[in-house]
């Protein structure tokens, strides 16, 4: 059985479009065109985790100073190629071990026409040699726990001081202990937005 967080290329192929509407700094509708594929996270739609990580985005894009982006588990590029979009003077990367996600990625950066944007395969942080502003995730949970934490104790490695962390959890896969794990690498965390089961954790690196 194949799964989005693995490299299956004996996958069959059935590649389609789906829209996705969403707001730029001056709350003007931005439509964007996603190619997606068998094997892939959420080959259908935006899931709603990745759209409530993508809507708190809008409530901190007027605190935040950011240069550089690093979006870990990125899938088909939606939270990336969203971002460019109330970031437009920011470099973000993506990063997914699935090879056709990234792949996936690379067309859909071409077909939105974000020019700061960049997509390449890594096994979490096994091939970034940068630094980063903000490091966002919307974790691959069944990829399992070690995957899940890696992003946050190897992730802190990866920011910037004064730099941020990120991820979005559902209560049922784990947000309390995502939370307290947050705050023992971190020595801090907040919630940004909370719903239906779902929260957004932040933790500053300072």
């Amino acid at each position: 059985m194949s799964h989005y967080y693995t490299n299956d290329p004996t996958l069959q192929s059935n590649e389609f479009v789906f829209d996705y509407t969403y707001v730029d700094n001056n709350n003007k509708p931005i439509n964007l065109s996603f190619h997606s594929d068998n094997g892939v996270f959420s080959k259908e739609r935006v899931d709603y985790g990745t759209h409530l990580l993508l809507q708190s985005m809008q409530i901190l894009k007027d605190k935040l100073s950011i240069d550089s982006i690093l979006d870990v588990g990125c899938g088909i590029g939606i939270i990336g190629i969203c971002l460019s979009c109330i970031f437009p003077n920011s470099h973000i990367d993506m990063i997914d071990v699935n090879e056709r996600a990234i792949n996936l990625s690379n067309k859909n950066i071409f077909a939105n026409k974000r020019s700061n944007v960049n997509a390449l395969i890594s096994d979490l942080y096994q091939n970034i040699n940068d630094n980063y502003d903000l490091i966002i995730s919307n974790p691959p949970i069944r990829a399992g726990k070690k995957v899940v934490q890696g992003i946050v104790i190897d992730g802190i490695k990866k920011i910037k001081d004064n730099g941020s962390l990120i991820v979005v959890i559902q209560k049922k896969q784990g947000a309390q202990s995502m939370m307290v794990l947050m705050q023992e690498v971190f020595g801090n965390v907040e919630v940004i937005l909370k719903k239906n089961g779902y929260y957004v954790f932040r933790s500053i690196k300072k």
